[in-house]
């Protein structure tokens, strides 16, 4: 599966076309190694996603879905190694 389709079936992040802007700017690391959003993904993958303003997320993908995904079924796809969060001040 493409790296933008998972990054949206797993709702990483919510749309296919953020995913891959956020692909062509060098946002995501696949094992280390920047990515274009047509990368294709395998089982053990390890994913590096710096989310801006929002932090970064590395999780790997634990499955390869066949088709839809409902959102009770996304958090399955993938297990998260770190998160960090970047708190705002006011």
């Amino acid at each position: 599966m493409r790296l933008d389709k998972f990054l949206q079936a797993s709702r990483i992040i919510k749309r296919r076309t953020v995913a891959k802007e956020i692909c062509d700017r060098g946002k995501v690391l696949v094992n280390n190694q920047p990515a274009k959003a047509g990368k294709e993904l395998k089982v053990g993958d390890i994913l590096a996603i710096h989310l801006g303003s929002r932090g970064a997320l590395t999780c790997e993908v634990q499955q390869i879905p066949e088709g839809g995904v409902r959102k009770e079924q996304a958090s399955s796809l993938y297990r998260i190694i770190s998160e960090t969060h970047i708190e705002e001040d006011e």
